[in-house]
């Protein structure tokens, strides 16, 4: 098996380069929505991308479901993507897009916080074992390898909003003329958190507006980091230190889902009337939007709890706060 992921992360390089070998031109770069200057801008873009909450394969944690797997590697490549797009969101949420991390400095509790709720335990909110039990109800196995369009359906159920009723969009498209669009949405868009897709390299984290993509790969397996003594985490291993890679993006799997946050109603709302006319004015459209809940749709179903108490759970909401962010008022995203 070893042998097996090796020879598969190896094959990954093919398609990379490092982003430390761009050379020093005018270009804009954007990170998450966010724009840096290459020219003169480099270093702020990298600690940028270093700050990215990073996950990536793990090994010696306990067996999920008590006699299931102890490591992910092989399979949980995509999970790890939705881990990544979900705790940028609450970073975005609980500390701001321009909030930066510096090694070995003392990090805000709200930090830890959203860490811990995704370390690999099955009490922790967002781990791998509460995404992987979560996919069985999407006709997952576990252990059985995630698309992209199924680790949107799980984060739904399992973090949609948060306690102050903020947003998370998830847009799946599988189609191989949206180029184009995949590339707006990542730099138009200024609340966009992540891409996941189906072929290496997985996570796409950020974009620029040439034909080329920065991405932070979670092929590289770790070993297990729980919580110390003193009930903080250390995230040397939840950050990517090494310069950043970069793809072409028509090596891009045309099966990807896109994540957007929205911190408030008018930020979706927002979001709508952008998407309406710079992506949805063609007409060839990579999904829709709507105003009503479509008839022929089961009925919308607010997401629950998991049934295990768990470290974090504060950041998912009650059913009865959701009311107060009504999709059925707003539009409805049809994905193709």
């Amino acid at each position: 098996m070893e042998s097996v992921l090796s020879k598969y992360e190896n094959q990954i390089t093919i398609f990379t380069d490092y982003l430390e070998e761009y050379s020093d031109t005018d270009e804009l770069v954007w990170i998450l929505g966010k724009q840096h200057l290459l020219k003169t801008e480099k270093s702020k873009l990298l600690s940028d991308i270093s700050a990215r909450l990073w996950f990536t394969y793990r090994r010696k944690f306990s067996p999920i479901g008590g006699t299931g797997p102890s490591s992910d590697a092989g399979w949980g490549c995509m999970l790890r993507c939705g881990q990544m797009m979900l705790a940028q969101a609450l970073i975005c949420r609980h500390l701001g897009r321009d909030w930066n991390w510096e090694k070995q400095k003392e990090q805000p509790k709200e930090y830890q916080r959203i860490l811990q709720c995704f370390l690999d335990r099955k009490d922790c909110c967002y781990s791998i074992h509460q995404m992987a039990q979560m996919g069985v109800g999407e006709g997952k196995s576990i252990g059985e390898w995630f698309g992209p369009n199924t680790v949107a359906q799980v984060l739904k159920k399992l973090a949609l909003f948060d306690e102050w009723n903020s947003l998370a969009v998830y847009v799946s498209m599988d189609n191989t003329v949206v180029i184009e669009d995949i590339k707006k949405m990542c730099c138009i868009l200024p609340l966009s958190t992540d891409t996941a897709g189906e072929s290496p390299p997985d996570s796409l984290s950020a974009s620029n507006q040439s034909n080329e993509l920065i991405f932070l790969d979670p092929h590289t397996t770790q070993t297990f980091v729980d919580t110390e003594e003193n009930g903080t985490v250390d995230d040397q291993t939840f950050h990517c230190l090494q310069p950043p890679q970069r793809m072409n993006i028509l090596n891009l799997d045309p099966s990807v889902a896109l994540g957007f946050f929205c911190k408030e109603e008018k930020d979706f709302d927002n979001w709508c009337s952008l998407v309406q006319k710079e992506i949805l004015k063609e007409n060839l459209r990579m999904f829709e939007l709507v105003q009503k809940h479509p008839s022929h749709w089961p009925p919308f179903v607010p997401p629950t709890k998991p049934e295990v108490t768990t470290t974090g759970a504060e950041f998912i909401d009650s059913t009865e706060q959701l009311e107060e962010f009504d999709l059925e008022e707003d539009f409805e995203i049809l994905s193709v």
